[in-house]
């Protein structure tokens, strides 16, 4: 993507409003939750997985994890996590729980009295340890690609800066659009240039909607930064006794790998799969790497009733 292309995207950004008559003309579904109105797609008839994506990206993340799951036979469900892609903006603080809430509440609508596998990448790992926490039972395996949430975790000073009050959220809000767009592909280095700047180009389609700054600074200081308490809900998770999986790339810079030592010990019962030479968002940069390691264990839970 040029730079005169990435300056028009923030340009635009935060010039719209995301109205009932705007959700009309978007693409995917849409549905009306307590916590918000999240956008979503599902398709598939075999044994449901629900794909939870991170901190900013919306659920194209989970483009080529989506296709190949369908070619599959699975019934698959990806969605926007509330406060980015085409989810309502809600005035919510946005802690784990409020992004459990959401799972739960998507869930019960669309896959009701039905067990599901469950994938969670970067702070989609967050989301799901803390709604397996707090909802035990509903997911019968969880696989976690890059997740945050370890309690070792070292934000860097934009982190530290970001969550102070004043100067802080002031800076956040003059430079995020621009640096969240810029950087959301970043560590891409398998796939061609005319995917990254695609990938890049639907991040800006989303940004263009007002309050995603807002939603993600809530995100960043109560759900990133509150790793004491979602470390203990990974603990409670593992305490479930549900097959669980962890790939993590020993390149990532968004989510360090040095984590995966806490990881261990928090979480004993997990098979941690180290990609050597990849980054943060290997499900799309190296989505063949990625779903040789998955499938099979899907597979598993299914052949052992997980």
């Amino acid at each position: 993507m040029t730079k005169e292309e990435l300056n028009r995207y923030v340009k635009q950004a935060a010039t719209k409003d995301l109205t009932d008559a705007e959700r009309a003309s978007l693409p995917g579904s849409f549905i009306d939750l307590p916590c918000g109105n999240t956008h979503y797609e599902m398709k598939g008839a075999g044994t449901p997985v629900v794909l939870v994506p991170g901190y900013a990206t919306p659920y194209y993340i989970y483009n080529k994890v989506f296709d190949a799951l369908l070619a599959e036979g699975y019934r698959v469900l990806r969605y926007d996590l509330l406060g980015r892609g085409l989810s309502e903006r809600s005035d919510a603080v946005y802690s784990p729980s409020l992004f459990a809430r959401q799972l739960k509440e998507l869930t019960d609508a669309l896959l009701p009295d039905t067990p599901f596998l469950l994938i969670g990448t970067s702070m989609g790992g967050a989301v799901t340890a803390t709604f397996c926490a707090e909802y035990p039972g509903r997911a019968k395996a969880v696989v976690w690609l890059a997740p945050a949430g370890m309690d070792t975790f070292r934000p860097p000073f934009y982190m530290k800066l970001a969550n102070t009050p004043g100067i802080g959220t002031a800076v956040f809000h003059a430079i995020a659009n621009k640096t969240l767009l810029s950087k959301c592909a970043s560590e891409m280095t398998h796939v061609p240039q005319s995917e990254i700047d695609d990938f890049m180009r639907a991040f800006g389609d989303c940004i263009v909607y007002r309050g995603f700054v807002r939603c993600t600074l809530s995100s960043l200081r109560n759900t990133i930064l509150g790793t004491k308490e979602v470390t203990k809900s990974y603990a409670k998770v593992a305490a479930q006794g549900i097959p669980l999986l962890c790939v993590w790339g020993e390149e990532d810079k968004t989510m360090p790998f040095y984590q995966h030592e806490r990881f261990r010990e928090v979480v004993p019962n997990a098979a941690l799969v180290p990609f050597s030479g990849s980054g943060h968002v290997f499900l799309f940069d190296e989505i063949a790497r990625t779903m040789e390691v998955v499938l099979p264990f899907l597979k598993e839970c299914e052949e052992t009733g997980a």
